[in-house]
């Protein structure tokens, strides 16, 4: 297949999704939602709409056109999926596909309804890339891996895949620089990025820095939208229990009735918990994050992604900052 083949394939399989109908869709996620609680409807269909919003035809051209693919000595690449948030593993399919490698793929438990479902989808669509998917239990006798776990898990596939070119990844979180000019319909987009996906994603906002003097209260009302979260048992879970923490140890907090809100120095809240932090310099904040880089996947204001979007990356928006292509094109070099 040459590289214009996969990229209409994908591109069909965007409108594929994006045409699903109301039955189809029900189907789909009442199958997921029984293997994974934290996939709820709209997290699975916030997700698909993010896989649509990706596979534009022009926008994987413009993508591809950045890259020589057609020179690609197609290699067996492991692909370790994470299962956090629902087929968070698919861009780096696509990636290993769309340079014309073989996916051997090791799906996550949480997340393997969805992500047969797209790659049957995709095979019916196009059934030639049927012989460059794999989906195996055991990752051997790979030319590289690309894995994506927890900061645990990376330590043993750090030392399992020493031996070849590998992608680890580890846990990252994203936050939030406000200056206290914010619009209420930015507030309410931020809103988004803290509370989709229940805040389980890389992508999600745990911390908000704001200027020194700023008033948090501000914040809440226009996140009332978001107070379906607390619907959810495993997320109600989590808020009942850093609640009675909190009280228990009489930390001083905030409290919106679905998510809490406590001062700390570290990035990575639980769930629903958003940690919050207050800068005087932007000077110091910035030295400070950097010092922090490799734990940040987004930063969201107006220097950075734009409120609301964390959850809509861009093709060439690689996580952790790895050209995930440009690793795959050295591979097959």
């Amino acid at each position: 297949m040459h590289t214009d083949d996969r990229i209409k394939a994908f591109a069909l399989l965007g409108k594929k999704i994006a045409q699903l109908s109301p039955e189809e869709f029900e189907q789909i996620a009442l199958r997921a939602k029984a293997i994974n609680g934290w996939f709820s409807e709209q997290s699975i269909q916030q997700a698909l709409e993010g896989i649509s919003y990706m596979l534009n035809e022009e926008k994987l051209t413009e993508w591809t056109s950045n890259y020589q693919l057609e020179s690609v000595s197609p290699k067996v690449v492991g692909v370790v999926m994470a299962g956090n948030i629902p087929m968070v593993g698919f861009h780096d399919l696509l990636c290993v596909l769309i340079t014309g490698h073989f996916a051997a793929i090791k799906l996550s438990s949480s997340d393997e309804v969805l992500m047969r479902q797209l790659i049957d989808w995709l095979i019916e669509i196009e059934p030639r890339i049927k012989k460059n998917i794999e989906i195996r239990e055991k990752l051997t006798d790979t030319d590289a891996v690309i894995a994506t776990g927890s900061d645990n898990t990376a330590r043993y596939f750090e030392y399992y895949f020493r031996d070849i070119p590998h992608i680890i990844r580890k846990n990252r979180t994203s936050i939030a620089i406000l200056n206290g000019n914010e619009t209420p319909e930015e507030i309410k987009a931020l809103g988004k990025d803290i509370f989709s996906y229940y805040g389980l994603g890389c992508r999600n906002v745990s911390k908000v820095f704001t200027p020194k003097g700023f008033e948090l209260t501000e914040l809440f009302p226009h996140f009332e939208d978001f107070q379906y979260v607390i619907e959810n048992h495993k997320y109600r879970n989590n808020y009942d229990y850093y609640k009675s923490i909190f009280l228990v140890n009489k930390t001083p907090h905030l409290d919106t009735g679905f998510l809490l809100v406590n001062t700390s120095d570290d990035l990575v809240s639980p769930i629903s918990v958003l940690y919050h932090q207050a800068y005087e310099a932007r000077e110091t904040l910035d030295q400070l994050l950097a010092s922090q880089k490799t734990k940040i996947q987004c930063i969201v204001g107006e220097e950075g992604t734009p409120f609301g979007q964390t959850q809509l990356p861009e093709l060439w928006d690689y996580a952790d900052d790895v050209d995930t292509v440009k690793f795959l094109l050295e591979t097959g070099g």
